[in-house]
């Protein structure tokens, strides 16, 4: 109890910059290597089977996003409610919403994996096969429809024991993920030289290896996250989906964005745009995983600072998170302009075609990163303090909404790179309206 006790008090006590970077650095070490796998695994894609297996697997990515986003919907949802109640010291009502959680997103993403393998052909189809691509896109949807759901426990179980105040843990689960999948696909790839199905399993094992690092920490004695007997009950699903569903909109939202670029880059420019786009979408996702990592060290600490009624930490924290937010944005924006031809050179050797859309493609699209990271972290803000409809707006606005208005209009006069621009302009909107918002909103600007 007197440990219990310490980490409370370290999170109401301590300086806010320490919490917030005891919380950070590990979340976004985990993130990024996390990311590095994902690239790696593009790497390996795209140089062992070639461009149009890369482009294949790039277009089963949706599926994966599904798993992620269900994991994510119920996850942060029940632990924000978990941190919450924590902060409000209500320990035991904190235990039976982790459990009540972690049941439901086991049983969720089973129903839905097994749902779409019944209609994996017409999936697959529907997510943007052609002839070419589609042999690769089935082998992967096959593997991760069946198996998916140890990815969205680990995940989710990740998100609960950062919560519990060990995110360093969290991030060794992460670690030892992101490596043993890179040398379990290593393997399969080049040493037994198997195909795109392998690299789904790849995933699946590693996701595995990653719980049982988790498990470790129901032996610490600080420990809150224990199972008790559990129940449906009608009100915490609720509030656990209400709280939950801008970061389960997110990751549909990134279905969204890689069917509206894979269905109008292959009308534009078909299989070398699709290849491009592979290309950048891998890319893409290293700095999703990176401002998920700084939501990630946000959404606690907002969370219990809201039940426990702390403010001035609350709004310290906020300014923090936002200045790095800005940094990592315009660092990613530097990279992307400076060494586009060497990112994609990383992924094979591609036709001067494929090279050209990705290169451009690369540079226009990393325009994003300067307003992503803002608008990232006050959705995260405003889903930690309950907020829900600005946070909603935040995502759905951003990721759908100007997102496929942009890229329904602008290549009618700008052709391929009306497509690649549609982004970083739904986030300059975005961003606008946030700032619109808080300015109108004496609460807000006094958080800020």
């Amino acid at each position: 109890m007197d440990s219990e006790q310490n980490k409370t008090e370290m999170l109401e006590t301590a300086p806010v910059g320490k919490v917030f970077f005891k919380y950070l650095i590990p979340s976004l070490t985990g993130m990024m290597l996390m990311a590095l796998n994902i690239v790696v695994d593009g790497i390996m894609v795209g140089n062992r089977l070639g461009p149009v297996a890369l482009a294949g697997v790039g277009l089963a990515s949706p599926v994966f996003t599904l798993f992620l986003a269900t994991s994510l919907w119920i996850g942060i949802g029940g632990a924000t409610l978990f941190s919450q109640a924590m902060g409000e010291r209500k320990a035991k009502y904190a235990q039976f919403i982790f459990t009540h959680s972690l049941v439901l997103i086991a049983g969720i993403t089973i129903i839905i994996g097994l749902t779409a393998f019944t209609f994996q052909e017409q999936l697959a189809y529907m997510l943007g096969s052609n002839e070419e691509t589609f042999p690769y896109t089935i082998d992967y949807l096959n593997i991760m429809l069946l198996f998916g759901f140890f990815f969205t426990l680990e995940n989710a179980l990740s998100t609960f024991v950062r919560n519990d105040q060990n995110p360093n843990l969290a991030m060794i689960a992460l670690v030892i993920t992101a490596l043993s999948n890179i040398g379990i696909n290593y393997y399969f790839l080049y040493v037994l030289n198997l195909g795109v199905a392998s690299v789904a399993f790849g995933t699946i094992i590693a996701s595995f290896l990653g719980i049982l690092v988790l498990v470790i920490h129901f032996f610490r004695k600080t420990n809150n996250l224990r199972f008790v007997p559990m129940k449906f009950e009608r009100s915490l699903f609720k509030n656990t989906i209400t709280v939950g569903f801008p970061s389960f909109l997110s990751e549909v939202g990134i279905s969204v964005f890689t069917v509206a670029f894979n269905v109008t880059l292959s009308r534009i420019a078909g299989t070398a745009g699709l290849a491009a786009f592979s290309v950048l979408n891998y890319v893409h996702g290293v700095m999703l995983m990176m401002f998920l990592g700084l939501g990630s060290a946000v959404q606690p600490l907002i969370s219990y600072y809201h039940g426990a009624k702390t403010f001035e930490r609350q709004r310290e924290t906020m300014k923090i998170a936002l200045r790095v937010a800005l940094l990592a944005g315009a660092v990613a924006f530097v990279i992307g302009q400076l060494g586009a031809p060497q990112i994609v050179s990383i992924f094979g050797d591609f036709p001067e075609e494929i090279k050209e859309l990705a290169v451009t493609g690369i540079r226009l699209f990393f325009t994003a990163y300067i307003f992503m990271g803002i608008n990232f972290v006050m959705m995260t803000y405003f889903q930690s303090v309950a907020q829900i409809r600005m946070a909603t707006w935040i995502t759905a606005s951003r990721e759908i909404i100007f997102m496929m208005i942009f890229i329904l209009v602008l290549p009618l006069f700008l052709g391929i790179n009306g497509v690649w621009i549609s982004v970083p302009l739904a986030e300059l909107v975005v961003m606008i309206t946030i700032l619109i918002h808080v300015k109108r909103n004496r609460e807000f600007r006094r958080a800020f």
